[in-house]
């Protein structure tokens, strides 16, 4: 087996959760292991009738027979993680790479006091921003200095690497969306790391020829949380009218909302080496359509969609959610690929 690495396609906040989760119990990974920045991203996943938010763990947590693994790449907030961890009562599946810079509490400080990280680019506040300015100074701390994460440390690369190895199947998750990417976003509002599909799997200490499938989510009316441009931005009222009103999971704040931006699609694909793309939020364009689990079910309005994202991005849509639940998905995998 290989590994298959979901990633975001446009500003975050693409439904990736859900994805991840679908994907997780289907294909039963070994492994989760997360890349990404650190606790400035926010995942949300419905199961079983009840909304989960999670920054530290991976979002796949859901799928009980995983080991959710944290990897090398990713800032950890030692008390955020250990809260999640004990929130969701996963202390026997959870693990944190050794290596893995600490957020302090004088990064957030930094980070929410800087005019120019909270003003101007819109920081989450989390610390994220100066903690890995630390990390690339060499002076951050490490995960293995801090004595409440001794029980989690691991060896992430050696133990994805042997799952795969073993002819298991080992998930990986992203963080954010590929507009935020430190190199190919809108800098200077982006986050403080790169977030394409390559860098997840540095993150976890994958190779590239272990990585089978790359699955980018997009939205069907992408989102935005904080500032920097938006070219495909409508206005709020037009959002509620469409009855689009959502908030940030770590922040709170409103997002903002748009149309779909083909062009922008395009190139995230292609930087992020896309094998299946999955939509998100197709029952915002046509309610007939929520909760929709076949294809023929869909509205011609909705199938019109998915075939102009095909068009747009040049790769197959493999996966279309049509509602928040883990339940309310197609799944075209098996046609398609």
């Amino acid at each position: 087996m290989t590994a298959t690495i979901v990633v975001g396609g446009f500003w975050g906040d693409e439904g990736k959760g859900k994805i991840i989760a679908h994907i997780a119990h289907s294909d039963r990974p070994k492994i989760i292991a997360r890349g990404g920045v650190g606790p400035n991203a926010g995942h949300t996943v419905e199961f079983n009738g009840k909304k989960y938010g999670v920054r530290m763990l991976p979002s796949g947590f859901v799928y009980r027979d995983a080991k959710l693994l944290v990897g090398a790449g990713v800032l950890v907030n030692p008390q955020v993680f250990l809260d999640e961890v004990k929130t969701l009562g996963v202390e026997d599946r959870a693990r944190v790479d050794f290596r893995c810079a600490i957020i302090e509490q004088r990064h957030i400080e930094a980070d929410r006091s800087s005019e120019h990280l909270s003003g101007k680019i819109g920081s989450t506040g989390s610390g994220c921003g100066p903690a890995n300015a630390d990390r690339v100074m060499r002076v951050a701390k490490l995960a293995k200095e801090v004595p409440e994460l001794q029980p989690f440390l691991t060896d992430v690369p050696l133990e994805v690497n042997e799952a795969i190895d073993s002819g298991e199947f080992v998930l990986i998750e992203g963080t954010q969306g590929f507009a935020l990417s430190l190199y190919y976003g809108t800098y200077p509002y982006v986050t403080s790391k790169d977030t394409s599909a390559s860098q997840m799997a540095a993150d976890v200490g994958v190779g590239p020829t272990k990585i089978e499938d790359v699955v980018v989510v997009f939205k069907t009316f992408p989102t935005r949380v904080g500032a920097g441009p938006f070219p495909t931005e409508m206005s709020q009222e037009e959002a509620e009218k469409l009855g689009i009103v959502e908030y940030g999971t770590v922040t709170g704040r409103r997002r903002r909302v748009g149309w779909w931006d083909g062009e922008l699609a395009r190139y995230s694909a292609m930087v992020n080496g896309a094998t299946q793309i999955a939509i998100t939020g197709i029952d915002r364009l046509d309610k007939e359509c929520f909760g929709v689990r076949e294809w023929e079910k869909l509205t011609p309005k909705a199938k019109e969609f998915v075939e102009r994202v095909e068009d747009d991005t040049g790769v197959p849509v493999t996966l279309i959610s049509t509602g928040p639940s883990l339940e309310q998905i197609i799944d075209l995998r098996s046609e398609k690929l």
